[in-house]
């Protein structure tokens, strides 16, 4: 059994600002992409993920996971977070979310059906208005 490569931290740091990809972080440091990726977590080089949980408590199906319902709710969350996704895709979830809200509407999710909209529960703030303050506030949105 052959020696494992030896990643350097500062040289894959280096690299990493530079913007490569870890395609090509592999090929420079002749280990595979699973290799690189290792070393930048065990560098502290990736950022952390997020967790859309609160924005998405549904354990959503993969056939709606890619739905306009879940897209807007978790780019408002990533904005929540301090991490917005591109303005156009924020701009949309923000003018989504704000639609509902106006309209006394909220979401709702079944497994089977898919998201739907619904009428917000009367005196209690909805789902999706909760989301998009959250969203707003972080933004410094007023």
């Amino acid at each position: 059994m052959g020696r494992r490569a030896a990643i350097d931290r500062g040289e894959l740091a280096r690299l990493v600002a530079e913007g490569w990809s870890v395609r090509e972080l592999a090929a420079h440091f002749g280990v595979s992409e699973s290799g690189v990726l290792q070393a930048k977590r065990a560098a502290g080089l990736v950022k952390p993920t997020l967790d859309h949980s609160r924005a998405l408590p549904w354990k959503v199906a993969r056939a709606h996971i890619q739905s306009g319902p879940a897209t807007n709710l978790r780019n408002l969350s990533a904005a929540a977070q301090g991490r917005p996704p591109a303005s156009e895709r924020l701009n949309t979830a923000l003018r989504w979310a704000q639609r509902l809200v106006d309209a006394g509407l909220d979401v709702s999710y079944d497994p089977e059906e898919g998201f739907r909209e619904l009428p917000a529960e009367p005196g209690g703030q909805s789902h999706v208005a909760m989301v998009l303050a959250q969203a707003r506030e972080a933004l410094g949105i007023s």
